[in-house]
């Protein structure tokens, strides 16, 4: 039976330009190509989980824009229940210009707009698809005091709840305590912890830093090396699957997205749900674009199976 997964998050049109190679401080260069598509981190997660099989609810705000119109319309078209997706009076859409060079890796500048202005009455409005959750979803492109009101609400009522801290920030003390997985990369883990992740036994060090902040389960993606997770009972790095590259952006996205559809909520699963993330990752990078890179459930069986 697909899990239920609840996200809360960022929804931004991503607009980007294809170059030869990252611009240095006061260089000027030309752009090869440019395009825009759907994207944020938590519309990007929230497709990939629905793509993967999950149903799929989102918490968020957008502008009085046709960029809001838009990215409601792109998750209405993969069955995601917008219900509370509300419009703000004052900022815009969130938006993303992203540089992405010939190796396909990518700088990214976000503006956060709207998805700065969730509030805790936001999510306090969704409680009852919250409560019917399996699992929820936050990052840190929408307010934290947010996450940790959908973070309780589903500890009070016996949902998983994972907890993806990027772009990295200084987390509240008590959101860390609500939280069941965490899942940074690998300079997002050594950002909040102070431990550099150079090979198993920092990951573990990491760990050990993650538990005693409330946390009792770690996922720590490193690109394209793998996964590495730890709890209590276990701990093991799983190695990725080896593809070229075409374009990186919305590829960790996939990865939690698509954990979320498949992982058991006692975590009896890890290693398959870790796997199969992987499997839907690696077929993201092959792709341009964020949302429109993601794959759905048949693509990844199909590469799993392989």
């Amino acid at each position: 039976m697909a899990n239920t997964v609840t996200v809360l998050g960022s929804l931004n049109v991503d607009t980007t330009s294809k170059i030869e190679k990252i611009p240095l401080p006061g260089e000027t260069i030309s752009s090869l190509s440019r395009s825009s598509a759907a994207g944020g981190k938590g519309a990007n997660q929230a497709i990939a989980a629905v793509r993967a099989g999950a149903k799929v609810n989102f918490i968020g705000k957008i502008g009085k824009d046709d960029a809001g119109h838009f990215m409601i319309d792109c998750l209405k078209e993969d069955h995601v229940n917008t219900t509370h997706i509300t419009e703000d009076e004052v900022a815009g859409t969130g938006a993303a210009t992203i540089l992405l060079d010939k190796k396909g890796q990518n700088s990214i500048v976000v503006y956060g707009g709207a998805n700065q202005r969730v509030t805790a009455a936001d999510i306090d409005a969704a409680t009852e698809q919250i409560k019917t959750s399996d699992f929820v979803v936050a990052q840190f492109e929408t307010p934290q005091k947010a996450a940790l009101e959908m973070f309780k609400i589903a500890k009070d009522n016996g949902v998983t709840t994972i907890l993806n801290p990027a772009p990295a920030a200084e987390i509240l003390p008590e959101l860390l305590k609500v939280t069941d997985v965490i899942v940074p990369n690998e300079t997002e883990s050594a950002t909040l912890t102070g431990i550099k992740v150079t090979d198993e036994d920092s990951m573990l060090a990491n760990y050990q830093a993650f538990k005693k902040m409330g946390v009792a389960n770690l996922i720590i993606t490193v690109g394209d090396k793998g996964a590495f997770y730890a709890n209590d009972n276990s701990h093991e790095f799983l190695p990725a699957f080896k593809v070229k590259p075409v374009d990186t952006t919305a590829a960790g996205d996939t990865f939690i997205g698509a954990l979320s559809s498949q992982l058991k909520p006692d975590f009896s699963n890890m290693t398959d749900a870790i796997n199969f993330a992987q499997h839907a990752s690696s077929l993201t990078v092959q792709r341009m674009g964020a949302m429109p890179s993601i794959p759905k459930l048949a693509e990844i069986q199909a590469v799993a199976e392989k």
